[in-house]
């Protein structure tokens, strides 16, 4: 089996592949400090919690946006599961050639987000990830990763709304049963959710328009994009473990012996 882990500033999110199939997942908080020990006691449990033998995990591949987690959390795959883990960055087997002016600003977890929309549902493809921050990142029929637009996320922009203006409460992110809003609670919520609805639209619009590409699929992951694709025509596919799939996919790209 194939350990993923993918390193967001919010979660860190652990996959476990056996060949294709996503046999676990689960997250960790990302903000909280953590030596070694502490993130090899926290994988192996979850992983055991899961059904998954400890010692059936056979290699790891971490994809991180995070630098500053990486001494511990690689230490802890060494220590605890005995595997160097492959890390997604500049060198990497990948599959997507990024042709943007510096192609090392690019994140980690965006590269892979690209190769599994293009491996799993073709090209030329449109990628959002609603995540701490929502990016759009176009990916053109040869598999070129060649454009990308990067706004605040969902969860940044409500945090605005309550921790700069007094009066307004901190409230739960969902969509609510009108635009036309009757309180406050209810008018931040219409505000955050088609807000974003509209942004959404706008830039997926106008970025395939100026590309001058046909047939682009629009494939959207990250936690909060569920409520986005529910409500919009301009996205394709919603697929949760989109970044998981894909580091599993650049994991086969390696010359490495999975034993």
């Amino acid at each position: 089996m194939i350990m993923t882990i993918d390193v967001g500033n919010t979660n860190i999110t652990v996959g476990i592949f056996k060949d294709d199939e996503l046999r676990a997942s689960f997250r960790i908080t990302t903000k909280m400090p953590r030596t070694s020990d502490e993130y090899g006691m926290i994988l192996s449990n979850l992983i055991e919690q899961n059904d998954i033998v400890r010692t059936d995990i056979r290699d790891a591949i971490i994809a991180s946006v995070v630098p500053n987690v990486m001494h511990s959390l690689e230490g802890a795959v060494v220590k605890y599961f005995n595997i160097r883990p492959i890390i997604v960055g500049p060198g990497t087997k990948t599959g997507v050639r990024v042709v943007t002016e510096n192609p090392r600003q690019i994140g980690a977890d965006r590269i892979v987000d690209a190769v599994a929309a293009y491996e799993l549902y073709g090209g030329p493809a449109l990628v959002l990830d609603f995540g701490t921050a929502t990016t759009y990142d176009l990916v053109d029929a040869s598999g070129a990763f060649i454009s990308c637009v990067i706004a605040p996320g969902v969860r940044i922009s409500a945090r605005a709304l309550w921790e700069d203006a007094a009066k307004l409460p901190e409230i739960e992110i969902r969509k609510p049963e009108s635009i036309l809003a009757k309180e406050t609670i209810s008018a931040m919520q219409a505000g955050i959710v088609f807000g974003q609805i509209g942004q959404t639209e706008y830039i997926v619009r106008h970025m395939i328009e100026e590309s001058g590409m046909e047939n682009v699929k629009v494939i959207a992951t990250g936690g909060l994009g569920r409520i986005i694709a529910n409500e919009t025509e301009v996205i394709d596919i919603y697929d949760p473990n989109l970044t998981l799939k894909g580091m599993n996919l650049i994991y086969k790209k390696q010359n490495r012996r999975n034993l």
